[in-house]
């Protein structure tokens, strides 16, 4: 019998990054995109990495529901409190929409 190798591998011996693992860690993948003159990091989230959480979409101020996939974006600058979820459609179609969403006096803002 051939004893166990716990031997740790090299740094660039997996071929990934940290940032790959921070992306596969929520389910999806990580990219780049610009919008309104600003780079944009745009993190696809599994609904499976969503269970139990519960987002308001800034793109049609619905609630994004427990375990449903969305889309995490937020500007390169920017800290991790600038960061807003997304339903996909809404963040593909956020150049075609506008800002009269409209809410009651008493609703809560997210």
């Amino acid at each position: 019998m051939s004893p166990r190798r716990n031997r740790p591998k090299g740094a660039g011996s997996s071929g990934r990054s940290a940032e790959d693992d921070a992306a596969s860690r929520y389910g999806g993948w990580q990219s780049t995109e610009n919008w309104q003159g600003e780079e944009w990091s745009v993190r696809h989230v599994a609904g499976a990495s969503a269970a139990g959480k519960t987002y308001r979409c800034p793109g049609c101020d619905q609630v994004i529901g427990s375990g449903v996939p969305h889309v995490v974006a937020w500007p390169e600058h920017a800290g991790v409190d600038d960061r807003r979820h997304w339903h996909k459609a809404c963040w593909n179609a956020k150049d075609r929409r506008t800002t009269r969403v409209r809410r009651s006096r008493d609703a809560p803002r997210f």
